[in-house]
């Protein structure tokens, strides 16, 4: 007969021997299960760390360089306001694309990438920076609370405050034509920026806005546009954490689901990070349309043309500010002018969808080969 234990009784002090870390528990589980792999699981472990190598490398490729020509290509169509061809559908850019490239070179149309990635790295040092010294927040999560939430927000916008004059000079490099002027290093841009942020060097003309005239349209663009492709990669990843647990569900014997695969892992991250930057360009290429030709105004730059492309044009407009830009392009230009250059922005995602897609194969075919190879070494 067991008998009951009294409150207060010496039994119930806490015991004196040593509690068990949770941590080290999980970490001695994790060694015991590498220690007693066989050799077919570390090949399969193997294979899934390559195949998240891959598919980030393949992400990175086709968003900063596969994809980059048809961004220098819609931003020259956004910021030409004479031209009559608006490049609405992917069909007419292409053959436009190939005569730049077949009269200036293979690599006309990679021109400022170089910039590009240097904005990128500014952008990155900025918010580092910032949230060393400051109490912003550089990451947020959906535990984070609403001042949490406020303070990375604020981060961004004064991030993109700081890099706006680079981003400004970037854009320059990405627009101008390799025949009309020469081939910026990597770095002008660092220096052009500093020159249009304190005026020295730069074309001192009555068209060229001073920076606090696009402080205001530049960071609400940056801000507007981080939203939304932070709530979309938000919906997506939702949907596919819930359908992974519908598909992993417990059995009704309490054993645990399988462990996700890196493709279950990585994949809907990426898809994720493919469907915002879309939907957030998308929406907003009308404002980036005006934000890009304030940028432009007064820079005295010269652009392919990119009806024939065969020739060059200078840009010479007179915008007083965002609201005038807008009056003005639907006056001139007619609604369909705020969207010049859409077809390079769908070539732009088609690339890139295709590549996540071939990615997928890959590595869906990799899998299925490495499994076919383990079980016939196990028959063996």
């Amino acid at each position: 007969m067991a008998l009951k234990r009294v409150p207060g009784n010496i039994e119930d002090e806490p015991s004196t021997e040593p509690r068990r870390d949770p941590f080290a528990e999980a970490k001695e589980q994790v060694l015991a299960s590498v220690k007693n792999a066989t050799p077919q699981q570390h090949e399969a472990e193997n294979m899934q760390r390559f195949a998240g190598f891959g598919i980030g490398i393949a992400t990175l490729l086709s968003e900063n360089v596969l994809c980059h020509p048809f961004i220098v290509f819609r931003r020259q169509c956004q910021v030409h306001q004479q031209a009559y061809r608006y490049h609405l559908q992917p069909f007419s850019v292409v053959q436009v694309i190939v005569n730049l490239q077949r009269h200036q070179g293979s690599f006309t149309m990679w021109k400022g990438i170089g910039s590009s990635f240097v904005v990128q790295g500014l952008t990155l040092g900025t918010e580092a920076v910032i949230s060393e010294v400051t109490p912003l927040c550089k990451e947020v999560t959906r535990f984070s609370t609403l001042k949490e939430v406020a303070g990375h927000l604020a981060l961004k916008a004064l991030s993109i405050a700081v890099t706006m004059p680079f981003y400004s000079a970037s854009l320059v490099e990405s627009v101008q034509s390799d025949i009309a002027s020469e081939r910026p290093g990597v770095f002008d841009c660092i220096k052009e920026g500093l020159c249009r942020l304190v005026g020295w060097g730069t074309p001192q003309t009555t068209r060229l806005l001073p920076m606090y005239a696009l402080l205001l349209p530049t960071v609400s663009h940056g801000l507007v546009k981080y939203i939304f492709t932070s709530a979309i990669q938000y919906l997506v990843q939702v949907v596919f954490h819930e359908a992974q647990k519908l598909r992993h569900q417990v059995e009704e014997d309490g054993n645990p689901p399988p462990p996700c695969s890196m493709m279950e892992a990585y994949f809907p991250e990426l898809l994720a990070s493919f469907l915002g930057s879309l939907f957030a360009d998308v929406t907003l290429y009308p404002f980036e349309t005006i934000l890009v030709r304030l940028h432009i105004q007064g820079t005295r730059t010269i652009i392919d043309n990119i009806d024939y492309g065969y020739s060059v044009v200078p840009i010479s407009t007179r915008y007083e500010g965002f609201s005038d830009c807008f009056r003005s392009v639907v006056k001139d230009e007619g609604m369909l002018g705020l969207y010049k250059g859409f077809g390079a922005l769908i070539l732009q995602y088609a690339i890139h969808a295709a590549i996540l897609k071939l990615t997928h194969v890959i590595y869906t075919r990799l899998i299925e080969d490495l499994l076919v190879v383990s079980k016939k070494k196990e028959e063996e």
